[in-house]
């Protein structure tokens, strides 16, 4: 639960699909179509504020990434190709409906020549999305820092990743996942829940936003955030648009988005936005819900004893309390769950001094009020809070939190139960003192989360045992996607790949 800024916290999610303005056009012709794109809700580009060597195992991630999703792109215009995409997709059907139906009333097409132009778009994007020569290095794709196989987020174990002219510059932080963006709500000081969802009169606080800090809410908006950065992508329109010109993909390019597209560099970058954008909004791609998790929610699949013990601990307002932020039951109109509130929150991750931005003392990553973020600076409520990601596929991770100071589940978790009781553990000690919160200027302490776990002084009990904290754990190991039941016969099927 969020406190300093309200002291007010819910439990229940609100799938927000539908949230965000239609991006301006971008000169071709095609600003009405933009309108049905926004339907399928709102996702990342790219990294937040880091990059990853791009290099053959990228090109060789490309390959494999194509054969096992050709086929996908092509439906996912398709209205009648939702049988992977569950819950989620009724939910969005109607709205979806609507937007598509508007979106061809007022820009004078069919219904079928608006979902054939998302297609190519999406097509595009795909191409775009694993293209290195977007970058200044001519080295660095999207998918160079979001693996498929691994949920979209980094392959490597790096707290930030590298990136650059160089390719050996660092941002501050750690790369997050690209699935499960589509609910975000765009960013709000003050969030209410819809009347369908919860009670409209309860304040959650700064909430939404697609970056770490909430800075952006359109997913091409964010795609400008990397492609741009001098320590990421360290690109440029112009050079952007060059590489997209004298690409393979170029005449496919042209098809979806109009003869006269490149004879503008504005308005080929912006086009490589919204396609980016297109492509991330694929639902088989980059929210399935094929996770265990989910089948156990369907009744198809059973936990194991310490899995469902994990879920017990992970609820339980008095032990692990998780659930309060990373939602775990189904919405009140039966959506599958997020596992996260998308709240902005302060909870005192230790200082990673292994990041060279952290060899100034006196700098630090402020999250919402700066330094990336400028529109909240000076404000003291919004410093130390960050976005709370998705523990969708967390088990994919190989780090954790905002400067990726950790690097495996059980030592987020153990952060979680142990921050106040072992403090030590964690922060730094000097003459025997423990420097707690030491990435955190005292001034800004008021903002820190003080619910449980977080709700202890050092000689306590911890919140979680060793053999919770081990349950826990195979609890998350069930949010992966691409688990499938056994059949009648008890014969488990071929494992499926983590980007299914």
């Amino acid at each position: 639960m969020r406190l300093g800024l309200t002291g007010i916290r819910k439990t229940a999610a609100q799938p927000q699909a539908l949230r965000g303005a239609v991006p301006a056009g971008t000169g071709m012709g095609l600003a009405k179509l933009t309108l049905a794109l926004a339907v399928m809700a709102m996702s990342v580009a790219a990294c937040d504020a880091g990059s990853s060597t791009g290099n053959s195992k990228n090109n060789e991630t490309n390959s494999n990434y194509n054969e096992r999703i050709n086929g996908q792109v092509n439906t996912v215009a398709n209205p009648n190709a939702s049988a992977n995409v569950g819950i989620e997709a009724k939910a969005n059907a109607l709205p979806a409906a609507s937007a598509v139906k508007a979106a061809t009333q007022e820009a004078g097409q069919t219904r079928a020549q608006v979902y054939e132009s998302v297609r190519k778009m999406t097509a595009v994007g795909k191409q775009l999305f694993f293209d290195p020569s977007l970058s200044g290095s001519g080295k660095l794709a999207c998918a160079s820092c979001h693996s498929p196989d691994h949920a979209f987020s980094p392959a490597n174990s790096l707290a930030v990743q590298l990136g650059g002219n160089d390719m050996h510059r660092t941002g501050m932080r750690a790369a997050p996942t690209l699935k499960y963006l589509q609910s975000v709500p765009a960013f709000a000081e003050h969030y209410h829940e819809s009347d369908d969802e919860g009670d409209e009169s309860v304040d959650a606080g700064p909430t939404g936003g697609l970056t770490w800090d909430g800075r952006v809410d359109r997913g091409s908006d964010q795609a400008r955030i990397p492609l741009l950065s001098s320590f990421e992508m360290g690109s440029s329109p112009a050079k952007v648009a060059a590489a997209v010109k004298v690409s393979p993909y170029a005449d496919a390019f042209r098809a979806a988005f109009g003869e006269h597209i490149f004879d503008s560099d504005e308005a080929t970058f912006n086009a490589v936005l919204q396609a980016l954008e297109t492509f991330e909004q694929t639902p088989e791609i980059f929210y399935p819900y094929t996770s265990k998790y989910d089948a156990y929610l369907a009744g198809k699949a059973q936990l194991t004893k310490a899995e469902l013990h994990g879920l017990e601990v992970f609820n339980d307002e008095k032990k692990g309390n998780c659930a309060s932020c990373h939602i775990s039951q189904r919405t009140m109109d039966g959506a599958p769950p997020q596992f996260s509130d998308f709240g902005l929150i302060a909870i005192g991750v230790p200082r990673n001094r292994a990041l060279p931005v952290n060899r100034d003392p006196h700098f630090y990553d402020l999250g919402a009020c700066g330094p990336e973020r400028t529109d909240l600076g000076g404000r003291a409520e919004f410093c130390g809070i960050f976005r709370t990601p998705t523990l969708r596929n967390v088990a994919l991770k190989k780090s954790f939190f905002h400067n990726g100071i950790y690097h495996s589940l059980d030592q987020a978790v153990r952060f979680y139960a142990q921050r106040d009781t072992n403090p030590e553990k964690f922060y730094p000690v000097s003459k025997g003192k423990v420097q707690k919160f030491d990435d955190l200027p005292q001034r800004y302490w008021a903002n820190l989360n003080t619910e449980p776990p977080f709700d202890r002084k050092p000689g306590d009990k911890p919140a979680l045992d060793e053999a919770e904290i081990k349950d826990v754990v195979a609890f998350l190991n069930t949010l992966t996607d691409g688990y499938k039941p056994e059949d009648k016969q008890g014969n488990k099927p071929e494992k499926t790949a983590a980007a299914n």
